[in-house]
Parts: C-alpha cells; structure tokens; sequence
C-alpha cells in the first residue's frame, strides 16, 4: 500500500508528540516530570534543561503555526538562544508550559491535516509547509533525545523501558 505524502507527514507528526516509533515520543519524554527536573542541567555549560527545550520547541512551532494561519510573527529574538529562555518557576508554570507546547503541536496538526496533498504547493515565498513540518518533526525528535538523555543524567528515566 503507498501512502499520500500528507499521510506520511501527519504519521510522522503523532510519532514526534503521541506514537512510539523507534524512539520515544516528545509526549513519553515529558511524563512524570516535576518542574524541578525540567530545571536540572548537568554540569557544564553544554546543555539545555528540559524547560528551556520545552520553550524552544514551542517557540518554533508556534512560529510555523502563525504563518500558516497568516498571523503575525511571534515576537523576534535576537538568538535561538534566546528561544530557550525560561522565565517562571513551580509546578502550574511548568505544566502550563508543557501545555502550551502540545497545543500547538495540536493545532499544528489541523493545519497540516488540512493541507492535505497541496503540503507540497506553496505559492508563498521561503519553503511548502510540508518541508518545513517534516523540519520540526526532525528538530523534535532530535530534542526528545536530548530530554531523554538529561532525564537519564538525573536518574529519572527507567533503565530499561518496554514498550509496543
């Protein structure tokens, strides 16, 4: 059987946030996660929080779903650094985030469902909304690694997982 394009897109979509593939969902990493833990960082200055990953994949989803809805911009930054900026503190900022994060990779996925076979007819200018959703999916599943490896650095993530 030979799936449509949008088909392969909204698969891949619910495999980065819902569905187990080879590697976790972004969904899967997050559970259980106290705001304390999405506030550790290892020692050094090579990585990110959980948190401030949280942030900065929130930011550019919401930045494609702005311009796929024809909305402004969300405001500039000077850096992606700065997308990885944390400013709150507590369990209900955290899960508020976490929320936040799901949905719009939510309203994302109407968008891209939407599309349908024209993911790939863009008439605008910069890249079809199809290349730039198979964009995120492969910038979440390169950051749900990253969560995963913090999660395991701190002891939070099971030693041995089973899943189906």
């Amino acid at each position: 059987m030979q799936n449509k394009i949008s088909e392969v897109l909204l698969q891949n979509w619910d495999y980065a946030m819902d569905q187990e593939d080879w590697a976790p969902p972004l969904k899967d990493a997050l559970d259980g996660v106290s705001s304390e833990q999405a506030l550790w960082k290892p020692q050094g200055e090579a990585a990110n929080s959980i948190w401030e990953t949280v942030n900065h994949l929130t930011y550019y989803k919401d930045r494609l779903l702005r311009k796929l809805k024809g909305l402004p911009s969300p405001p500039y930054l000077e850096s992606n650094d700065a997308t990885f900026t944390v400013t709150e503190s507590g369990e209900e900022a955290w899960e508020k985030a976490v929320s936040h994060l799901k949905k719009v990779h939510a309203d994302l996925r109407e968008i891209i469902e939407a599309l349908g076979e024209g993911a790939y007819n863009w008439g605008g200018s910069g890249h079809a909304p199809g290349e730039e959703v198979m964009s995120l999916i492969l910038h979440d599943a390169y950051h749900t690694g990253q969560i995963v490896l913090v999660r395991k650095l701190q002891g939070s993530w099971p030693s041995k997982r089973s899943f189906s």
